[in-house]
């Protein structure tokens, strides 16, 4: 540990893991093409959501028979909008080892009362047991666990003949990990993640089978007007050109399409991965050499690049209480923010305790370098307090 103050700065310190820093560079002065005071369903507010629908898919290597969409209510109302609109038609398998995959279980049981469900769990940090999937059922999970820091290593564990549907929560994986279209049938994210876009606007991607499943089944329970997809039997087609179901910021949209031109401009997908895979190898690096850190993921296959997220193992730590290991957490994070060298990097308030620095494309990897030091000094600090009290 380092008690002496660092002497080099992060050039900026958002490492929040959603909204997230924005691109390098940015500034408003970007976003003075916004179609501001305008209708969405005017020509220009059409033209500018169907083009963040097409940069998106370019960038992301989308399949062209696959259908993309803006909706409302960010990653959240993507999910919700296919559990919703897709479920019930087979039995469903729904995997969770974070927040957000339990949260779907707990709307698959609780909300929809699915019968036929089975939930695969797995404790923080770890991944639940794929072989006991069955692609008979439609399957349910997130790519990347935001709140704990564990991904998907690969797709192989999905085969490419199945009988239902794969739906997956990708918010904090699309456009800084590698997704296989080929074995996802329904792909979610929102722009506040991986782009450090704004928030309230989730994209939901769909397959030519989740398309079919949508046309040729109608769930049980009634729809809300924001999660319908199909009228009268058919695909609403106008959602995947840019006629949105609610009213999408325009505001929103320029900073969108601004992030995804500077996507292009580094040289789209392998150097937005290549970005984020370099703050966690930063990470990597400082974490074989700590003495009290280490990550929360118990693989390195299964280390996030984006939400990168950390557990306090010095025995010393161990050694205290629940609650003085949770108030000892959040002073280390609250002593980071205060010197304005890191905000929002405590852990998430459902995960154990630790500390989550966001890794994605936007952040520059010198900026996670330079923020290392500054967490064995803030460690130190906070020790020395707790020893002094």
């Amino acid at each position: 540990m380092n008690a002496v103050r660092p002497a080099n700065r992060p050039g900026n310190p958002c490492f929040s893991s959603g909204p997230c820093a924005k691109r390098p560079g940015w500034s408003l002065g970007g976003l003075s093409e916004a179609a501001l005071g305008r209708s969405h369903r005017a020509k220009l507010g059409k033209a500018k959501l169907a083009e963040v629908i097409e940069r998106s898919k370019t960038i992301l290597g989308m399949p062209a028979d696959y259908r993309l969409g803006i909706v409302p209510a960010s990653d959240t109302g993507a999910v919700e909008m296919a559990l919703w609109s897709l479920l019930g038609a087979r039995g469903v398998d729904v995997l969770a080892w974070e927040s957000f995959g339990k949260g779907w279980a707990t709307d698959a049981a609780k909300q929809l009362k699915l019968t036929d469900l089975n939930i695969i769990e797995a404790g923080y940090g770890e991944l639940p047991d794929l072989s006991s999937v069955s692609f008979d059922r439609d399957v349910v999970f997130t790519w990347n666990g935001t709140t704990s820091g564990v991904k998907l290593p690969d797709g192989d564990w999905i085969p490419a003949e199945r009988q239902g549907l794969t739906i997956c929560d990708a918010t904090s994986a699309a456009f800084a990990m590698e997704l296989p279209w080929d074995k996802l049938d329904v792909v979610t994210w929102s722009w506040q993640k991986v782009l450090g876009g704004e928030a309230a606007h989730g994209m939901l991607a769909l397959s030519p089978r989740a398309v079919e499943r949508l046309e040729s089944y109608a769930p049980a329970w009634p729809l809300p007007k924001i999660f319908r997809l199909t009228k009268g039997g058919k695909l609403i087609e106008g959602v995947f050109k840019g006629e949105t179901i609610n009213t999408p910021s325009m505001l929103a949209v320029e900073d969108a399409l601004d992030a995804l031109k500077w996507a292009e401009e580094i040289g789209g997908l392998p150097a937005l991965i290549a970005r984020a895979e370099q703050s966690l190898k930063a990470v990597a690096d400082w974490v074989a050499a700590s003495d009290w850190a280490d990550f929360l993921a118990a693989t390195p296959e299964t280390r996030s690049c984006t939400s990168i997220c950390l557990k306090i193992v010095d025995p010393w730590f161990r050694s205290l209480d629940p609650d003085a290991q949770s108030a000892a957490a959040k002073r280390i994070a609250s002593l980071l923010e205060e010197e304005g060298v890191a905000y929002d990097i405590g852990g998430y308030r459902d995960a154990p305790v630790g500390l989550r620095l966001w890794g994605g494309a936007t952040v520059e990897p010198s900026d996670m370098a330079a923020l290392l030091p500054w967490l064995d000094w803030a460690y130190g600090a906070v020790k020395t307090e707790k020893a002094a009290a």
